[in-house]
C-alpha cells in the first residue's frame, strides 16, 4: 500500500475504510522489515519522548544556548493553574507544551523533529494536550502520530519542511498542517476532514519567512511554534466542524513550495533579514562569537 499524493492516500482511505494513520502504517509495512509490533513501538518511542519534552522544563530552569528563551512554559502553566488563561484550558495547555519543546530543544535537550528540530513543539503540543483534555489513550494519540508522518512525508516528498529551503512557512507550516490532520482524526474527523485542515493550516502559515536572531533556534522561533500550534487547533475545529478548504491539499504543497523558492536568500534561515536584521536582533550577535 503506497501514496505519493494527497489525492492518491485519500483514495486509498475511501477504497479500503481505512483512516489515515492505518494507511500510513500499511505504507511502513511494505516499504521496510519490520513487523507492525515494531513500527508500533518505534512510534511508542516517539511518543514517551513528546511525552518528556512537554514536561521537562515544568521540573527545573534550563539553560538555552543563547539564553533568549527560558520559562515560557512554566509561565504559562501558572497562569492556567490560576485560572486567568484568556483562551482556555486546551489552547493555554497546547500552547505551554509548544513552547516547552523549544526549551528543551535549544537546551541540547532530547525531542522528537516533527518534522524538523526548530518546529518540533506543535505536533506534541497539541496532541499531548488533547490527550489530557479529553482523557485519550496512547493508541489514539499513536493513530494521531502515524496520521501526522503521512502529511509530513507528503510534504517533504512534494515540497520542503527546511526553512533553509522554503522559510518557516516549510517548518512550522508543515509541522501545523501534520498536527491539524492528526487532531482530527483523533478527535474522530474523515480522512476528507483532516485534509481540509492540513491544507488550511498551510494556507493560513503561507509565507512565513524564517529568520531566527543570531541564528539560534530560540527567537521567533520559539512563538511560532505557539502559533503553529494554535492554528492547527483552530484548523482542526473548522474541519470538524465541516467546514470545507476549496484549494486540495496536494495543491497547496506545492503553492507552499513555490512561495518558498520565491523568497529572497535573507529570509530562508540565513539571519540576514527579519527579525534577525532589527537593531535588537543585531545587537545579540555577540552570542556566536
Amino acid at each position: 500500500m503506497n501514496f505519493n499524493y494527497a489525492s492518491e492516500l485519500l483514495d486509498l482511505c475511501k477504497k479500503n475504510n481505512l483512516p489515515i494513520s492505518e494507511v500510513m502504517i500499511r505504507r511502513e509495512l511494505a516499504n521496510t522489515d519490520n513487523t507492525r509490533e515494531e513500527v508500533i513501538q518505534k512510534m511508542t518511542k516517539s511518543l514517551n519522548i513528546m511525552k518528556k519534552a512537554v514536561k521537562t522544563p515544568l521540573e527545573a530552569p534550563i539553560k538555552t544556548m543563547g539564553g533568549l528563551i527560558g520559562g515560557e512554559e512554566k509561565k504559562l502553566i501558572y497562569r492556567l493553574n490560576e485560572g486567568k488563561t484568556l483562551s482556555g484550558s486546551l489552547t493555554t495547555k497546547a500552547l505551554a507544551y509548544a513552547l516547552g519543546v523549544l526549551e528543551v530543544n535549544t537546551s541540547m535537550g532530547i525531542i522528537v523533529a516533527a518534522p524538523t528540530a526548530g518546529a518540533a513543539g506543535v505536533v506534541p503540543g497539541l496532541l499531548l494536550a488533547l490527550q489530557e483534555e479529553f482523557n485519550l489513550s496512547d493508541e489514539c494519540v499513536l493513530n494521531g502520530l502515524f496520521n501526522a508522518s503521512a502529511i509530513g512525508y507528503l510534504l517533504m516528498r512534494n515540497a520542503s519542511v527546511a526553512g533553509a529551503e522554503a522559510g518557516c512557512q516549510a517548518e512550522v507550516g508543515s509541522a501545523s498542517a501534520m498536527a491539524a490532520a492528526a487532531a482530527v482524526e483523533m478527535m474522530g474527523g474523515t480522512p476528507e476532514q483532516c485534509m481540509y485542515a492540513a491544507s488550511t493550516a498551510l494556507q493560513n502559515l503561507l509565507g512565513l519567512v524564517c529568520d531566527p536572531v543570531v541564528g539560534l533556534v530560540e527567537v521567533p522561533c520559539q512563538a511560532r511554534n505557539g502559533i503553529g500550534t494554535t492554528n492547527s487547533l483552530i484548523c482542526a475545529e473548522m474541519a470538524l466542524a465541516g467546514i470545507t478548504n476549496i484549494i486540495p491539499l496536494d495543491e497547496m504543497i506545492d503553492c507552499m513550495y513555490s512561495v518558498g523558492k520565491n523568497m529572497p536568500s535573507e529570509l530562508r534561515e540565513t539571519a540576514l533579514g527579519g527579525c534577525a536584521k532589527t537593531p535588537t536582533g543585531c545587537s545579540k550577535c555577540y552570542l556566536v562569537k
